[in-house]
């Protein structure tokens, strides 16, 4: 029999449970420890950024370094959160939430919390090594009480209800669509069901010679319980780094494709040279466009090989990217882009002869919604010479500059997929291949190199037998010689090329500009293309 005083705090315990909108028998069956009871509201969350951006910055408590050094990437890989602790493992909604442990390369406690049906009331999960399977003599076993979590993820659908096919394939317990973890990164799996590439809360100074770049965190995470046969979810989150506090509502929804509607409130405390709005990250080593001879035993190897633009003025743009010989910055001025994203057009398994699965790696598309303002899209290239490093960021920089005080509240939604969400109805860049140049069968010139650039359906398809589409080329240094267009013989309708010499002298960067048209009539995207001549081999091109 329960003592009076027993019983009275499990009375409590169960009170707050059904307070909170959740199962009291379900989070016991789960074991999970739940802190005192807090008002929670977006609105708050905000006032909360605003005031801590207000004050200097306070980093979070440290946790023993020389403990969270010994959890390296054998001894993490070793530490796997107990499915049956998930919440929301037995509802509401479809989707269990599993946890991430702390460790060498992921130091920050992340504090979770879980919200009330109403969304008004909060309460912190507390950490517990029971959580966690882990070997006896693991070192995350010295952390101390309530250390925090590094993330978590969303699994897949506990129901089994065959909304994304056959769902045997997909048991929850062991398969995943969205994580967050490290910083402010999260990622998804989109509608292939591979992960690549990542998103960002935040981007600040990257590639900035004068400064270091910073990576603020998400410090709290608070969960919205879901409806019971929803495919979204609600995540907010709190920012916090010494630049910049800021309050993060993401509404997930898991499709065929994933879709996050992310709105942001951002507050800066200091001066920042590049402010990085919808930063993705992704990584490019080399592709068919440039590779140095037997770098590598695969044709390819990317998780993303462009960069796709829809201007606020309507043009599409199409601009491949590179591994440079030193990091390099591009700016595409706009005002309010329709969108931008990195992509993975190339979908064909024999161009990667991986089984990591590049040709399944899902495209990012930053769709801004509402008024952005002047400012530009910019691509970060950074080189590489291993698959291991994310050396691509694409992100919106405003014009204005990004001073200390300044304030930003901005909606996005962010569109996991196998290609963009609006596609062009121009036809589109499907490869870059480089050469040396001049005429076969006779010595090849200096400075002269080849170009290919393919071209596929739209207005392609319907040209009359016999017109051929026009290039129309520009550069910012150089001459251009025996440039022309020419069906690939294929036998695939509207599976055009331009053909072209690009002669340079000196090493910088020249960029090039490239579309067809038939008459008046523009009949491809654009293709934008920054060539580095002479650069070293581990360039790529």
């Amino acid at each position: 029999m329960l003592s009076r005083r027993r019983f009275i705090a499990a009375s409590t315990s169960m009170a707050a449970l059904a307070a909170l909108g959740l199962s009291p028998e379900s989070l016991a069956r789960q074991g999970l420890r739940l802190g005192k009871t807090r008002p929670f509201s977006f609105d708050a969350l905000v006032a909360q950024a605003r005031t801590l951006a207000a004050a200097p910055y306070a980093p979070p408590p440290k946790l023993p370094r020389e403990v969270l050094e010994r959890i390296d990437y054998e001894a993490h890989g070793k530490i796997h959160f107990k499915t049956d602790e998930a919440l929301f493992a037995d509802g509401p909604g479809p989707f269990p939430v599993t946890f991430f442990h702390l460790g060498r390369y992921f130091q920050t406690p992340v504090h979770m919390h879980v919200l009330d049906a109403a969304g008004s009331k909060t309460r912190e999960i507390v950490y517990d090594p029971a959580y966690f399977d882990m070997p006896a003599d693991s070192p995350a076993r010295a952390l101390p009480k309530g250390a925090g979590f590094a993330g978590f993820r969303f699994q897949e659908s506990r129901l089994n209800d065959g909304r994304l096919g056959d769902q045997e394939k997909l048991p929850w317990r062991k398969n995943d669509w969205v994580a967050f973890l490290g910083a402010s990164y999260f990622r998804a799996i989109g509608e292939l069901f591979q992960y690549g590439l990542s998103a960002r809360g935040i981007a600040l100074d990257v590639a900035q010679a004068d400064r270091p770049e910073e990576f603020p965190s998400f410090t709290q995470f608070h969960f919205l319980p879901p409806q019971d046969g929803s495919d979204t979810v609600t995540v907010y989150a709190l920012l916090e780094g010494p630049s910049v506090a800021g309050a993060y509502r993401f509404v997930m929804q898991r499709e065929k494709a994933v879709l996050m509607d992310i709105e942001c409130a951002l507050f800066l405390r200091r001066d920042v040279a590049r402010l990085g709005i919808a930063p993705a990250t992704s990584m490019y080593w080399f592709s068919e466009t440039a590779k140095a001879t037997a770098i590598d035993w695969r044709p390819e190897v990317h998780d993303s090989d462009g960069l796709a633009i829809w201007n606020g003025h309507g043009e599409r743009i199409w601009r491949p990217l590179n591994n440079p010989p030193r990091t390099m910055a591009s700016a595409f001025a706009d005002q309010n882009p329709h969108g931008f994203g990195l992509l993975q057009r190339d979908r064909n398994f024999d161009h990667y002869q991986d089984g990591v699965n590049y040709d399944r790696r899902p495209s990012l598309w930053v769709e801004p919604l509402g008024d952005w303002g002047e400012g530009s899209v910019q691509l970060i290239e950074i080189p590489t010479d291993d698959e291991i490093h994310d050396n691509i960021v694409a992100m919106w920089v405003p014009k204005a500059p990004a001073k200390a005080g300044s304030e930003y509240r901005l909606k996005y939604r962010l569109h996991w997929r196998a290609d963009e969400p609006y596609p062009t109805p121009l036809a589109r860049c499907v490869a870059t291949r480089l050469g040396n140049g001049g005429e076969p069968g006779k010595p090849r010139p200096q400075g002269v190199r080849k170009f290919m650039v393919e071209f596929l359906g739209g207005p392609l398809e319907k040209l009359p037998f016999g017109v051929k589409p026009e290039a129309v080329l520009s550069a910012s240094r150089g001459s251009f010689s025996y440039v022309f267009c020419e069906a690939v013989p294929d036998g695939v309708p509207g599976h055009w090329r331009a053909q072209f010499d690009l002669t340079t002298s000196g090493d910088e960067p020249v960029d090039m500009r490239l579309y067809l048209r038939s008459g008046e009539q523009t009949l491809s995207e654009t293709w934008l293309y920054q060539y580095h001549p002479f650069a070293p081999s581990k360039s790529h091109g």
